[in-house]
């Protein structure tokens, strides 16, 4: 008998009124906008602009879904086209049903067409992305705690879940998968977020590190699961494609150290606008205050005193000086435009 289990909502869904409330989504858009919110943090960190994050997103979390969506579908399709089974059910994602392969996957597209219209690399937009996907993954998995779903074996530690009689499931209490994986992807964003100042990653390496950590827990999580799945060769399908990808991950992590290492000086254009920005400005040609200013002290500098004795020295000291002053005050002034 367990004397102490982590209870299971009775019902997945809340109505106010006509307007029903599902946990399973309510999970997912929490997650979507602490990631928005701690990358658009770290995106600035690096001297991106501010906005320019959620901007990306807008591609990228509407691809994330339907990637993610069909990754279920195609790889559980017994689910939905199977005999008895209705495939309008396939469109039900409420219901939950989410690949996170399909889903970064397709999303990366999206934040590359996001990128590509925003002149900015795509690995760098990924690498200040990547702590806060695996945070929203751990609040996207209690979802799974609403749905009462992908719970592991049967056991009677005292935080097994209690799972109900339902469709499909048997009432009894289960190793809580959900929370294992919830907590295995906090670890991972502090891993990120450790290494990327430690190292001070870039061109996609903490990105990367994020995907091969994630597939490290994911394997053995997956692993005890019972819910149906696909074997091959004995293991879950998304066995394999935990290792597959773990591969691919730690292959481009040291391709990328050796090819491009460092982090990337600029990850957008145009994104000077402190106490400096005058002299940005000039470097980029769009200053001719400044230009005329600090460049025009150098030049007054460099020419000959005029001749004529003691009192000519005297005379270009003075013209010197004035030329100095002149400049500062114009090097000043075009700063404060700026």
């Amino acid at each position: 008998m367990t004397l102490a289990y982590i209870p299971s909502p009775s019902t997945g869904v809340i109505h106010l009124g006509p307007i029903p409330l599902r946990g399973y989504a309510f999970c997912i858009i929490i997650g979507v906008f602490v990631a928005v919110w701690l990358g658009n943090k770290r995106w600035i960190a690096r001297g991106g602009k501010p906005g320019t994050v959620a901007d990306i997103a807008v591609w990228a979390v509407p691809f994330g879904l339907v990637g993610g969506r069909l990754y279920h579908v195609i790889t559980d399709y017994q689910l939905y086209f199977g005999e008895g089974r209705d495939w309008v059910d396939a469109f039900k994602i409420w219901e939950g049903g989410l690949g996170i392969w399909g889903a970064i996957a397709l999303g990366a597209v999206g934040a590359w067409i996001g990128c590509r219209l925003r002149g900015i690399p795509l690995p760098a937009w990924a690498d200040a992305l990547a702590p806060g996907i695996a945070i929203a993954q751990a609040f996207g998995r209690w979802g799974n705690w609403f749905n009462q779903e992908l719970y592991g074996r049967a056991t009677d530690l005292p935080w097994a879940v209690k799972i109900s009689e339902g469709p499909n499931r048997v009432a009894g209490t289960y190793h809580p998968t959900f929370l294992y994986e919830s907590l295995w992807c906090l670890g991972v964003a502090a891993l990120v977020i450790w290494a990327d100042r430690r190292f001070k990653l870039g061109h996609g390496r903490a990105f990367a590190l994020y995907v091969a950590a994630y597939c490290l827990g994911r394997g053995w999580i997956e692993y005890m699961r019972v819910d149906e799945a696909h074997h091959i060769l004995g293991l879950r399908l998304n066995v394999w494609t935990a290792m597959i990808v773990f591969i691919l991950a730690v292959v481009y992590f040291v391709l990328s150290a050796k090819l491009r290492p460092g982090r990337e000086e600029a990850v957008e254009p145009e994104t000077s606008d402190g106490p400096g920005g005058a002299a940005v400005a000039a470097v980029a040609g769009d200053a001719p205050a400044a230009a005329g200013g600090a460049g025009g002290a150098k030049a007054d500098l460099t020419k000959p005193a005029p001749a004529g004795g003691a009192a000519g020295a005297k005379a270009s000291e003075g013209t010197v000086k004035a030329d100095l002053t002149k400049a500062t005050d114009g090097a000043a002034g075009g700063a404060d435009k700026s």
